[in-house]
């Protein structure tokens, strides 16, 4: 059988996603438990990979095994033994030839920024910029992302199959005090890209870039990564779509 498991977690204890030698990662503790509860080694595959430091709300992955029984006892058992940074929000049956990567049709990031005083409560979960942003012309420079862009200039990707072309179908900024939450939903997001679209965003809000230059960055005649990556601890996979 194959089960299709949501999960949530906060990033910041581990070096990402993906299983890495000397070094703790969701996946590898994920699998490890997964296989102590089912007492028989078991890989899990994801819908993609977060950094170091990045965290979840919706992040997805897929394991095959025996028929579970009680689904909702095998998932409080898991969430017994896991680490309490680590949290399986649901788990369901799904079809045989299902993939969590493969098969995923939108994914949804969001990135939140403080430009107030510090929050201790919030180390580690949100960006401190500690600094005041032009929003208005922030809204405007993210304009420029939404639609189907060569994104080349936006991840440090070295080559893409499908030659850095993708799509995001919203972008959003929600400005509540001094909190600004930034919304992305797109058809897929290369390494670093939501964090360089950010700091991008950043500096335009410090009115260091024009939102005008945008339209340029995706529009390249060469390839030149920006170099204004936002930090990881503001950003967050909140779902992933089927």
């Amino acid at each position: 059988m194959r089960y299709l498991a949501t999960v949530s977690y906060v990033g910041t204890n581990y070096a990402g996603w993906q299983v890495q030698p000397d070094a703790d990662s969701i996946q590898a503790e994920l699998e490890l438990v997964i296989s102590r509860v089912l007492n028989t080694p078991t890989k899990i595959f994801g819908s993609g990979r977060t950094d170091a430091g990045v965290h979840a709300l919706g992040q997805t992955f897929h394991f095959d095994c025996k028929k579970i029984e009680d689904l909702e006892k095998f998932r409080y058992s898991l969430n017994c033994l896991l680490k309490d940074d680590i949290h399986i929000v649901k788990i369901k049956n799904v079809r045989s030839d299902f993939h969590a990567r493969y098969d995923v049709k939108e994914k949804v990031y969001s990135y939140f920024i403080n430009m107030g005083e510090a929050n201790p409560f919030e180390k580690d979960r949100v960006y401190n910029l500690m600094r005041k942003l032009d929003t208005k012309k922030m809204k405007e420079a993210l304009l420029f992302f939404k639609g189907r862009h060569d994104f080349r200039n936006f991840t440090t990707k070295e080559s893409d199959d499908n030659h850095f072309i993708r799509e995001i179908y919203d972008a959003s900024l929600v400005k509540d005090g001094d909190k600004i939450k930034l919304t992305f939903k797109g058809d897929g997001f290369m390494r670093y890209m939501v964090r360089l679209i950010v700091g991008t965003l950043v500096e335009v809000g410090l009115g260091k870039i024009e939102p005008l230059e945008i339209s340029k960055l995706l529009t390249p005649i060469k390839r030149n990564v920006v170099s204004y990556k936002a930090p990881a601890c503001g950003l967050y996979l909140e779902k992933v779509i089927y």
